[in-house]
């Protein structure tokens, strides 16, 4: 019971690789409707989709959660990975959303937090960033 109470990470990088596998797969979740051609024809009928690039920035959107999804799920790039979650899902906050991430715009918001996580954590346990370059532990 004592480490239960201490300062001390309690198996930290099984935790940290178990959160990027569930973060990567609920962005390939979402993302997955970019082959939804009817799905993403109602995203354009919102009033921030309208206009010219309306169909190049719901593509763009949910082709980059599909994508960053890939990577973190895989912990390839994971960096790379973490970016693409933080830039789009922090669009989606601040511009689709009203930003108001204390309240009405919590989740996306959540996984822009998720992002930051893993931009500064990496790959860790189980990714294929430490097989490809090592860890420096």
């Amino acid at each position: 019971m004592q480490s239960f109470f201490s300062a001390s990470p309690i198996y930290l990088d099984t935790i940290l690789a178990i959160l990027r596998i569930t973060l990567g797969l609920l962005l390939i979740y979402h993302g997955y409707e970019v082959f939804d051609a009817k799905l993403m024809q109602g995203y354009l009928e919102w009033e921030n989709f309208k206009g010219p690039s309306g169909t190049w920035l719901v593509y763009l959107g949910k082709g980059s959660e599909f994508v960053a999804g890939i990577l973190l799920t895989l912990g390839l790039f994971t960096r790379v990975g973490a970016l693409i979650c933080m830039g789009t899902l922090a669009y989606i906050t601040f511009f689709i959303g009203h930003g108001k991430f204390w309240y009405e715009d919590q989740h996306p918001f959540m996984f822009v937090m998720f992002g930051v996580l893993f931009l500064f954590a990496g790959g860790g346990k189980w990714s294929l960033d430490g097989i490809l370059f090592g860890s420096k532990k």
